[in-house]
């Protein structure tokens, strides 16, 4: 294999399995077997590095205040005022806690970790208003995303978070509760069609007395729980859930519906189904190893083809994240990054349902396309743009979602609220000093170059206006 098509081979492998690659880490990486890169970058993330920003024992005493406050009919004003400052403390820390994980994967050295929790992020989709729960379910997912996914699903099955999403807090012997059971077949193991509505029901019965206590910690309350025999998959006994999960993945069903899952994610939208057979059987046989899932997929040759080359949309954390983590970007007002999920469609922790996000081409409509075109400029600018007459929409869009915009004191334009700062040095210092515009170009670019954007950049005489110029095209969204 040429020098350049290692080189492309690992720019690829970067921009699925991370966020992207800086130019000094892929000439020295370009000069390895793609199959020893693969192992370095599966090895680099074994290390968990766990979100710490919620205050456990503060937000334990909050719950147990908050749970006498709601346990009485009446309140006192100054009890009400308790339960609302509470409220309002814990969505302060929800607003802490997605930027602290924005600004991890920014500046991650484990980009696989963090691109596996983000996977799994949207897999087990799940909206918790308690800042607590919310980070012990990403800590989950970070800390078993590369490993056995029997121990992944578990351990989510039993987190808080997930157990008050899904109901199963009242999912009691007698008054069973489906919504857990059927979300765990549907959209985290099996996929529809592949069980029945008995086998909903049976579920639901074995995860009875599945529940958490006020501080946030799993519980099995046995005398909830329906110790009468059950009928699943054909299989009778008197089942828990975790026999339940075990029932599960003993299906190979499972293993393809998690691996086209993975598929869609990492590779291509359109599935091929021949290499997502080959993906689950390999998935299967390891016993679900996902470190096996991803090697295997991540060493395929039919990984790196053309048709799947810079034919994703990227997601807009992915874009997001890309972008900063490429030009060294520092977010002098961090909650801006909350204003710009929010407005490109993927407010994490926030996702619409309990489907996640759907992805692909839900990403861009023609709005959020002239949003997404216009943030590089506005973020390697030093986040400032002044507005001339009137505004695009584009434009319009951009400071609408501001609050505080403010006006420039010295020609009385508008500033947009975007206050960041790209280390344009730190950049540049990464790329050789002979490279040229258009060699810049292939490599911010993952989609091959056409005629026009050959043209477009051969007359550019510099690497930061052609930057910013490449960043700002459509084909710069596609990964």
């Amino acid at each position: 294999m040429s020098a350049k098509d290692n080189f492309i081979q690992v720019k690829h492998l970067y921009n699925r399995a991370g966020f992207g690659i800086s130019y000094t880490d892929l000439s020295k990486l370009s000069k390895k077997n793609i199959n020893k890169v693969v192992d370095a970058l599966l090895q680099n993330s074994k290390k968990d590095d766990p979100i710490t920003l919620v205050n456990d024992s503060e937000s334990k005493r909050q719950m147990l205040v908050q749970a006498g406050l709601y346990s009485k009919k009446d309140l006192t004003d100054e009890e009400k005022k308790m339960r609302r400052e509470i409220v309002q403390m814990q969505n302060e820390v929800s607003r802490d806690l997605n930027i602290a994980w924005v600004s991890k994967m920014i500046n991650t050295e484990t980009p696989l970790r963090e691109k596996m929790t983000l996977f799994w992020h949207g897999h087990f989709a799940c909206r918790n208003n308690n800042p607590m729960y919310a980070q012990q379910l990403n800590n989950i997912q970070r800390q078993h995303g590369l490993g056995s996914f029997r121990t992944l699903l578990i351990e989510v099955s039993k987190s808080p978070a997930m157990l008050q999403y899904l109901n199963n807090q009242q999912n009691k012997k007698g008054k069973p509760n489906e919504n857990f059971a059927r979300e765990l077949m549907e959209l985290f193991t099996l996929g529809r069609g592949n069980y029945t509505e008995k086998d909903i029901k049976e579920s639901a019965r074995s995860f009875t007395g599945w529940t958490y206590d006020k501080d946030g910690t799993f519980l099995f309350r046995k005398n909830q729980h329906d110790d009468g025999t059950k009928t699943f998959f054909g299989k009778i006994g008197n089942f828990e859930g975790e026999n339940i999960i075990d029932i599960i993945l003993e299906k190979p069903e499972t293993a393809s519906f998690i691996s086209r899952k993975v598929y869609k994610f990492f590779v291509n939208d359109n599935p091929n189904e021949a290499h997502v057979k080959e993906l689950a059987e390999h998935f299967y046989q390891s016993k679900y190893d996902i470190s096996e899932l991803m090697k295997k997929m991540f060493t395929s040759e039919w990984f790196y083809s053309l048709e799947n080359v810079g034919t994703k949309i990227k997601s807009p954390a992915e874009f997001l994240i890309g972008l900063s983590r490429e030009f060294f970007v520092t977010y002098n007002k961090p909650s801006v990054l909350i204003q710009l999920q929010s407005s490109l469609g993927q407010y994490l922790f926030n996702p619409p349902n309990v489907a996640g996000w759907p992805g692909g081409q839900n990403w861009i409509d023609s709005s959020s396309l002239m949003l997404r075109m216009r943030i590089p400029s506005l973020v390697l600018n030093d986040g400032e743009i002044d507005f001339s007459g009137k505004a695009d929409p584009e434009d319009e869009a951009v400071i609408a979602l501001s609050r505080t915009a403010t006006t420039n004191a010295n020609n009385g334009k508008p500033k947009s609220y975007v206050n960041a700062n790209a280390d344009w040095t730190k950049f540049l210092d990464t790329l050789p000093k002979s490279l040229t515009p258009l060699e810049l170009t292939e490599f911010l670019l993952q989609p091959r170059l056409t005629d026009k954007i050959v043209k477009m950049v051969s007359d550019n005489k510099g690497l930061r206006s052609t930057a910013v110029e490449i960043t700002s095209m459509p084909e710069y969204q596609l990964c």
